[in-house]
């Protein structure tokens, strides 16, 4: 569990770093294709959602916060390889990211709905 923790923090700080940084890598047309405009909205949104997650200083609660848009980036990555992708593999891999995905953000809801803050 303090491994999970660990990675998440580490994601969270990472995120919040790329947030700043431009969303095109070295060798891309950055933008050119209607993917890589939805892949550059998609990162947007769920760095935004993972820097803005509250951070109340109790781990469960700061985990959840950030895998939520984490996960929610995975699934919309996903659907944008299936609405433009070709490769049957990955057409497949992004079906199951998206079951898997959605599976767990479902159960990280219901957690977060059991385990409100404390006022």
């Amino acid at each position: 569990m303090k491994m999970l923790v660990r990675s998440a923090v580490m994601i969270a700080a990472v995120a919040g770093s790329a947030a700043a940084q431009p969303m095109t890598m070295p060798g891309m047309a950055g933008g050119s294709s209607a993917a890589d405009q939805e892949f550059a909205a998609g990162m947007t949104k769920m760095n935004n959602g993972m820097a803005g997650a509250p951070m109340t200083g109790n781990t469960d609660q700061d985990f959840v916060a950030m895998m939520i848009p984490h996960h929610q980036g995975a699934v919309d990555m996903a659907k944008t390889e299936l609405k433009y992708g070709k490769d049957p593999e990955l057409l497949a891999l992004s079906r199951e990211i998206i079951a898997a995905q959605d599976k767990e953000i479902a159960q990280m809801k219901r957690w977060q709905a059991l385990h409100k803050p404390k006022s």
